[in-house]
């Protein structure tokens, strides 16, 4: 066995199994969003609980931008989970202008399609298996 075919069989590392677990938080916490927007419009305290699982969201995307960079840079995988989390991470940020805004006719839908954005990332990340 060669050099080059060992390491074609490199088992799964420890930043591909991050990733995988952030994206899937990534998921709930793109769902709590959407959960909470509900309840911005049929409770007092929504507004509160809406923003603070923005941040929350935020945080979760910095992290998989993160994670998605440790698997390429020490893990040796591939970089193609670096651009969906990075695009994920900065589509969050438009939404939390648009949703400081007031522009409902963006926000609401763009929310919609971030949740198959983060779907379709964890569907991505898992299926390398």
């Amino acid at each position: 066995m060669t050099a080059q075919h060992t390491l074609a069989v490199r088992p799964v590392t420890w930043p591909m199994r991050a990733l995988t677990a952030v994206a899937a938080l990534h998921v709930v916490a793109l769902l709590v969003q959407a959960v909470t927007a509900g309840l911005l419009l049929s409770m007092p305290g929504g507004r509160a609980l809406h923003m603070a699982s923005a941040i929350a969201l935020l945080a979760v995307g910095l992290a998989h931008v993160v994670v998605a960079i440790l698997v390429r840079w020490p893990g040796g995988g591939t970089a193609k989970f670096i651009a969906p989390a990075a695009a994920l991470l900065v589509v969050t940020v438009v939404q939390a202008i648009l949703g400081e805004a007031h522009v409902k006719a963006v926000h609401v839908p763009l929310g919609v399609m971030m949740f198959g954005g983060g779907i379709a990332q964890f569907i991505r990340v898992t299926s390398r298996r």
